[in-house]
């Protein structure tokens, strides 16, 4: 089914979750823009029938350029999806100015500065969807992902911020919320964690523990493929009154829904059991 809105552009497609829902939009005859910082990682993509294009969403002017570029061709878009983004993990007394604003600017400072240059256009045809990509991650905290569950709260009080504006102008905003999903996030977050934390750091038990943890999670059953949230974003675009969230994955909507009932006391005993560390206890 085509999209009734008009084009689509969805950051961060070079793989996992913007690839997938990239190829499943254009599969089901919407036109699709699909970008990346490198567009020489968009060839599969423009054989299944996107159009690609560079965008770095940390460089404003790489912003503009990509609006323009689809405004000059249709007068604005139809939809847009956030996806752009990577999880940097580290003890909070350890992850260093510089890590915390660069999760920051690709989490958070580019989905705000990108949804605000697409906006007046969609207000002023009076439609538009927008689709948020955040995580389970923020709507619970795991030890030393401070950094990345800060950046996805920011996302969840943005859009819910969003939502209430921009209603009225018949714009929609929805958040989808992913569990465990097999793409590259799981190594990047192992990698960014073992160099966040030095073998002398009075962390590195715990970031052993996590990090052992992360592994075996993420090679279990309790995680998908991209598809799901593909299938979510797809639903989100085309739904006649789209949710405001869409959790995907059941592991996820349990974490979600036990974080809910718990108290922050039993919810952190929880954490200790599944990370304990050597020479530790639950309590």
């Amino acid at each position: 089914m085509s999209d009734p809105h008009g084009p689509v552009l969805i950051t961060g497609a070079a793989g996992g979750i913007g690839a997938s829902t990239a190829a499943r939009l254009a599969a089901g005859g919407m036109t699709v823009y699909a970008t990346a910082r490198r567009p020489e990682a968009l060839g599969a993509l423009e054989d299944a029938g996107c159009r690609t294009l560079r965008l770095d969403v940390t460089d404003e002017e790489s912003l503009r350029t990509a609006v323009r570029e689809i405004t000059a061709e249709h007068g604005g878009l139809g939809a847009l999806v956030n996806n752009a983004g990577y999880g940097a993990y580290g003890a909070v007394e350890e992850v260093s100015p510089d890590q915390l604003r660069a999760q920051f600017e690709t989490n958070v400072f580019g989905l705000v500065r990108l949804t605000q240059l697409v906006l007046p256009h969609m207000r002023e045809a009076g439609r538009g969807r927008i689709v948020n990509i955040s995580s389970m991650g923020g709507r619970l905290v795991f030890p030393l992902g401070g950094a990345y569950h800060a950046s996805k709260y920011a996302v969840e009080a943005f859009s819910d911020a969003l939502r209430h504006e921009v209603t009225p102008f018949g714009i929609s905003v929805s958040l989808v919320e992913p569990g465990l999903i097999r793409t590259g996030f799981g190594a990047t977050a192992g990698d960014t964690l073992a160099a966040a934390t030095s073998p002398r750091s009075p962390y590195r038990p715990l970031a052993d523990a996590v990090e052992h943890r992360m592994t075996r999670t993420y090679g279990s059953t309790l995680a998908a493929g991209p598809e799901p949230v593909a299938r979510a974003v797809h639903r989100a675009l085309t739904a006649r009154r789209p949710r405001h969230r869409y959790v995907v994955t059941p592991a996820a909507r349990v974490l979600i829904h036990t974080r809910r009932l718990l108290g922050s006391r039993a919810w952190d005993a929880y954490l200790r059991r599944q990370f304990r560390t050597p020479g530790t206890t639950a309590r």
